[in-house]
């Protein structure tokens, strides 16, 4: 593939994982409450579950689901009710430098968790929709292209949403207070919160 057609491709994969959404809001509050290295797996997890859940659509998933309303919905309310939790675990976690035992109450996202959430991630459906509808090839083995194309989709998202962690913990290095720290920990709370809004009114 040229560079020319892969630009597009390219600039749709930094635009969406680039940008403020589910993944990266935790990936932050994660960042900035436990370091880049012990938020590494919620990374990865990320990716395959990106990988899996855009390979599934090319092979007719959102079709399940169009079928079988129900499911999606599930899904939805689960991830809804997930969301609040931890919102409400990292709102009110206390300042690290307090007592470095209450971070055990915000435990950092395991590889396992972050690739299940893609599943209710309606951001990332939306990316898997329009990434396969857009530039999956016409010609060759619909699941060979398919894997393909969504390895090089999270192969681009690995730096961008990289950087929403990295993020959270430079800015942990800034919160020099209890009262700064109470702050982030509220705002990033809210923001979690605010995305499990986005997912009931999608």
């Amino acid at each position: 593939m040229s560079f020319a057609a892969a630009f597009p491709l390219i600039l749709f994969a930094v635009t969406m994982t680039g940008t403020p959404g589910p993944n990266n809001v935790m990936l932050t509050a994660h960042g900035a409450l436990h370091g880049y290295r012990r938020t590494l797996p919620a990374i990865l997890g990320i990716l395959v579950g990106g990988v899996t859940l855009f390979t599934l659509l090319a092979l007719g998933l959102g079709g399940l689901f169009q079928r079988y309303p129900l499911l999606q919905t599930i899904l939805s309310l689960a991830s809804v009710v997930y969301l609040l939790y931890l919102a409400w675990k990292i709102g009110t976690a206390p300042p690290p430098e307090i007592d470095a035992v209450h971070r055990k109450q915000v435990p950092p996202w395991s590889f396992w968790q972050a690739a299940v959430f893609q599943f209710a991630n309606p951001k990332v459906w939306v990316m898997g929709i329009t990434l396969m509808s857009s530039f999956l090839p016409s010609t060759g083995w619909l699941i060979l292209n398919a894997i393909g194309l969504a390895l090089v989709m999270e192969a681009i998202a690995f730096p961008c949403i990289s950087f929403w962690a990295g993020f959270g913990t430079v800015i942990a290095r800034w919160l020099r207070s209890e009262r700064d720290w109470r702050i982030f920990n509220a705002v990033m709370g809210l923001a979690t919160a605010a995305c499990a809004g986005f997912i009931l009114l999608d």
